[in-house]
C-alpha cells in the first residue's frame, strides 16, 4: 500500500523491543502539492535522514519490530498533538510551505488520512503486543539554515520527559562507549515529546528517545555502526532495569 501512513518492519512481539520512527519518510502523496521545490524534500525539513535505514538494520539483525511514519513531516508531523498548528507546518527552518495553508476542513481531512491511522496503529500494537522497551529514533541536522551560528557538536542526543531513568542509563552507556552525547540536546523532551508522552509515558512503558546527528547516519557505514550501538544500548538498559530483552 503505497499510500499507507506507516510501515511495519518485523513482527511486534510482547515484551520485546519496539522501534518508533515518526519522521522516517520524505514521501509526499501524489495528490498533495506542498508548493515547494522537489530538492527541498531531500533536506532535514522533510524527514529525519538516516532513521529508516538504521531501523531496518536493527530489525534485520535483532528480533524486534518497528513502526515508521510513511509520509513527510511536511505533510503531517506525527510527533505533534493533533490540535497543534505545527501538526501541518506552515514553515520549516525558514521555508514557507504554501500547500499547507489549509482551511479547517482540509486540515482535518489530512490529519484523519495520515496522522490518526498512524497513532491508532501504534496504540493497537502497544495494547496487543505490549513491548518491554520502546526506542524512539529521530535525527537532527548539524546546522539550521535559520540559525547558522548555532553549534551542534553532539553525535547523539537523548530526550525524555517524566520517565528519566531509561534515558539516563542510555546516556551512561553512550558516554562510556566514547559517543559525544547530549542530555536533552539539541532539543528538550520536556518541550517536545508528543508521541512518547502519548504512547509510552501514558502507558507506563519504558522508552529511550534518541536523536542521531544526520551526517553520522546519512551513509551506510554510519547506519550500520549506529544500528549496532543502539541495539547494544537497549540491551544495556534492559539489563539494568530487568526488562528481559534478549541479547543482541
Amino acid at each position: 500500500m503505497t499510500d499507507a501512513p506507516y510501515r511495519i518492519l518485523g513482527v511486534p512481539v510482547p515484551n520485546g523491543l519496539l522501534i518508533v520512527g515518526d519522521h522516517a519518510s520524505n514521501r509526499i502523496p501524489p495528490d498533495i502539492d506542498l508548493g515547494i521545490a522537489p530538492d527541498q524534500m531531500l533536506r532535514h525539513i522533510a524527514w529525519d535522514i538516516g532513521v529508516a535505514d538504521v531501523a531496518e538494520h536493527i530489525v534485520n539483525d535483532y528480533r524486534c519490530a518497528a513502526i515508521l511514519g510513511n509520509v513527510s513531516r511536511l505533510v503531517t508531523d506525527l510527533n505533534r498533538y493533533p490540535d497543534e498548528s505545527d501538526v501541518i507546518p506552515g514553515q520549516s527552518d525558514g521555508l514557507f510551505i504554501p500547500g499547507n495553508c489549509l482551511d479547517g476542513e482540509a486540515r482535518a481531512a489530512r490529519i484523519g488520512r495520515y496522522y490518526t491511522p498512524y497513532h491508532d496503529r501504534l496504540s493497537s500494537i502497544l495494547q496487543d503486543q505490549r513491548p518491554a522497551l520502546i526506542l524512539s529514533i529521530h535525527s537532527f541536522t548539524p546546522r539550521l539554515s535559520s540559525r547558522p551560528d548555532e553549534q551542534r557538536p553532539w553525535e547523539v542526543g537523548i530526550l525524555y520527559n517524566d520517565f528519566e531513568i531509561p534515558s539516563k542509563l542510555a546516556i551512561r552507556f553512550l558516554d562510556e562507549a566514547g559517543i559525544k552525547v547530549g542530555d536533552q540536546l539539541p532539543y528538550s523532551g520536556k518541550a517536545l515529546n508528543a508521541t512518547m508522552n502519548r504512547h509510552a509515558e501514558a502507558n507506563s512503558i519504558p522508552y529511550i528517545g534518541i536523536e542521531l546527528r544526520q551526517n553520522e547516519v546519512e551513509h551506510s557505514a554510519g547506519q550500520v555502526r549506529f544500528a549496532r550501538i543502539l541495539t547494544e544500548m537497549c540491551h544495556y538498559v534492559s539489563e539494568k532495569l530487568g526488562l528481559g530483552l534478549q541479547k543482541p
